[in-house]
């Protein structure tokens, strides 16, 4: 037992915390399980107290803990500290970085019918999704709503690739098609085949764009509450794009046509 205000130590890995933990830290539907989301590295848990968050408790390797003090940690923070030997059986990163936080999961909210989004329809690929969230944030698309069948937006793996993004952003997630009716703006899509072509096409604001799963693109119940349709230019000869690769352009050229 620590004594108040002191660390708690962690050397066994059947500690029934280092197991909660570990799965926070590697299985991506942990998250929606305990409550709570495991961010790890210096950059995202910087970029969390940026926004105002507060940690439920902070993740330190043994070794790390000298350097703690520099972090600005809120006082009265929990700190839980895992011995070097166990701390490569708790990250799931190849070079494990040396601290975390753990965060309480966001309460479920209501989608918002006006504001400027980016759906996702069964999106599947962490990195895909990541980094589709990265570029809703830069371009002012701040509401993100995630369609059942998508990867989990808060799971460990979507929120390395989102790099921070997550933490001014309004995610939605685990919706079903017909929820997007209640958009007040209008619905985009894009197409490799069919629609305007990006460039030449008049994009409204605020609007919401959907991006469809990697292969199979938007599905019919989505294309079916379109209000319009779009294609990107690829005279270099392309079939298609990468889904995030489609959704910086489609989103960069919104905001390109309201600055």
């Amino acid at each position: 037992m620590s004594a108040p205000g002191e660390p708690t130590v962690l050397r066994s890995r059947e500690n029934s915390l280092f197991k909660d933990l570990r799965r926070l830290a590697q299985d991506n539907s942990a998250y929606r399980q305990q409550g709570r989301v495991w961010i790890e590295g210096d950059h995202l848990c910087r970029a969390a107290l940026a926004r105002g968050l507060q940690p439920v408790m902070a993740v330190l390797a043994e070794r790390f803990l000298p350097s703690a003090p520099a972090l600005g940690l809120p006082p009265g923070l929990r700190r839980v500290v895992v011995a070097d030997a166990l701390w490569t059986q708790l990250s799931a990163l190849e070079s494990p970085a040396a601290m975390g936080f753990v965060l309480d999961l966001p309460a479920s909210t209501a989608l918002d019918p006006t504001a400027p989004s980016v759906v996702l329809d069964r999106v599947q690929d962490a990195g895909n999704v990541g980094s589709i969230l990265r570029s809703a944030g830069a371009f002012g698309y701040w509401q993100v709503l995630a369609l059942k069948g998508t990867a989990g937006l808060w799971s460990p793996k979507v929120l390395r690739a989102g790099m921070g993004a997550h933490f001014g952003l309004h995610l939605v997630e685990s919706l079903e098609p017909q929820a997007l009716s209640a958009l007040a703006v209008p619905l985009l899509v894009t197409s490799s085949h069919a629609g305007d072509f990006l460039h030449a096409a008049g994009v409204p604001w605020p609007c919401a764009w959907a991006f469809g799963h990697e292969g199979q693109g938007v599905g019919p119940q989505v294309e079916a509450l379109a209000k319009g349709r779009v294609r990107i230019a690829q005279p270099g000869g392309e079939e298609s794009l990468n889904v995030a690769a489609a959704a910086a352009i489609c989103l960069h050229a919104g905001m390109g046509q309201r600055l």
